[in-house]
């Protein structure tokens, strides 16, 4: 599956790390079972990976590895069972390889220069990151004018109010939503409920 229609599988991405005292098998079932099947875990802490690999175990979820910075990452990753790759943004080195590696990848881009170097590597589907941060989505409207067969994924800062103006932008595909998951939640009940709102918004 492509990059492309992984991204149109849902409207909304859940972009979390792994909360500790939370069965990452059953976080991945409750996310799958409301509608949310491609889950991007984030490589920021220890147990990550293992995370990672445990809920890519679970029928029905595509799990992709979030915040991959080099090529050691993109190969620990693809090892772990990643089935798409994400990163914060695009060197060459890093694109070269993951287009290599044939894993479909996701690179985080913020300006109309990483764009076009992304297109340089044949590569047209983006994550817009830091998406509030780096002007939102008025940014997003005026670097996506020139590059109309550019696609995005836009994450960072992104809250389930704002979701639905993002998604209504025809070069979105679908948005990365950490608030699906916040930081500490151990609530499986109450991540369903948020999840199921946010598989029922349009792309």
């Amino acid at each position: 599956m492509s990059i492309g229609q992984l991204m149109r599988i849902a409207p909304v991405i859940p972009v979390l790390t792994p909360p500790e005292g939370i069965d990452p098998v059953a976080l991945a079932e409750t996310l799958v079972e409301a509608g949310l099947p491609v889950i991007e875990v984030t490589l920021r802490t220890p147990g990550a990976m293992a995370a990672m690999r445990a809920m890519a175990r679970v029928e029905g979820a595509t799990l992709g590895a979030g915040t991959v910075l080099n090529e050691r990452m993109l190969g620990e990753a693809i090892s772990a069972g990643a089935q798409f790759i994400v990163s914060p943004g695009l060197t060459g080195g890093l694109g070269r390889a993951a287009i290599a590696s044939g894993v479909p990848f996701l690179p985080g881009v913020a300006t109309a220069g990483e764009i076009m170097s992304g297109l340089d590597l044949g590569l047209s589907h983006f994550k817009f990151f830091p998406a509030e941060a780096a002007g939102g989505l008025a940014a997003l409207k005026a670097l996506a004018a020139p590059f109309g067969g550019v696609r995005f994924c836009p994450t960072g800062g992104i809250r389930e109010d704002s979701a639905p103006s993002w998604l209504a932008h025809p070069s979105v595909l679908c948005v990365g939503g950490s608030w699906i998951v916040p930081p500490d939640e151990t609530d499986l009940a109450a991540i369903a409920v948020r999840a199921r709102a946010a598989a029922a918004l349009h792309a």
